[in-house]
């Protein structure tokens, strides 16, 4: 069974492509909270959660009941669907971490393969597929969102090299993308580099952190300085850009 927060047609706003038509499944529950982020969500009985800019896909305990639970690919096929859209429009899986629910998506990213559709998992690069088990992932883009110190996460649970060397050596495709912010801005190639050092053939994209366009104009000054400074691509958040903090689009 897996979680299905929202579905939502609109264009890809972060990492390599940028501006694409695309249709999002954003999936419920994550093996992490990063709290260091700070963005302040209110839940549905009025508790505040610190966390990402998407910590209603990751709060079980407080937005569970806003989450539809799926156990059927038909429903997932129905949904994709009942859109209006180009045939083989790229399909992005996000979340929370959608790789968590890599046995139950199968089916579908197979028949997604299948009729010529662009698959992206969004994922923080922590949770190891297996792509002998699953060989649809084979055909797949992974943007490896590999979480920094500032997300206030462990480095035990941010870091996992057989994961991001399997995902970077089996995939079609694969590109980090790093979320920065100004506080920490300066040590951040200390952090990058021997990450991407575990996969060196990869692109990397850096970002500003943000819920918000303000958030996003406080810092992307910095964030590109730095991008030229170590010949990094810089991404901006055009979904945020044009849409601000509102979900779904």
């Amino acid at each position: 069974m897996i979680h299905l927060v929202e579905h939502f047609f609109s264009i890809q706003g972060e990492g390599r492509y940028v501006g694409v038509p695309s249709l999002f499944f954003r999936l419920g529950g994550c093996n992490m909270r990063c709290v260091g982020f700070g963005t302040h969500i209110t839940a549905p009985d009025g508790t505040t959660i610190v966390g990402c800019d998407t910590a209603y896909a990751v709060d079980k305990e407080h937005f569970a009941s806003q989450w539809r639970a799926i156990d059927e690919t038909q429903t997932l096929i129905d949904i994709l669907n009942s859109y209006a859209i180009p045939y083989s429009v790229d399909v992005v899986f996000t979340g929370g971490e959608p790789l968590l629910f890599a046995s139950e998506l199968a089916p579908f990213v197979e028949y997604l393969v299948a009729r010529g559709h662009r698959v992206t998992f969004e994922t923080n690069g922590s949770v190891a597929l297996d792509f002998d088990a699953y060989p649809a992932y084979r055909e797949c883009t992974f943007a490896l969102a590999v979480k920094l110190s500032n997300s206030g996460e462990p480095h035990h649970r941010r870091i996992n090299p057989k994961a991001i060397d399997s995902m970077a050596t089996h995939a079609r495709e694969a590109f980090f993308k790093f979320t920065l912010q100004a506080s920490t801005i300066e040590d951040a190639q200390a952090e990058i580099a021997p990450i991407i050092a575990l996969a060196p053939a990869l692109g990397v994209y850096c970002m500003p952190i943000s819920d918000s366009k303000a958030a996003i104009e406080a810092v992307c000054l910095e964030v590109i300085a730095f991008c030229k400074m170590h010949g990094y691509t810089y991404s901006d958040r055009l979904h945020i850009r044009i849409w601000d903090a509102i979900q779904g689009v």
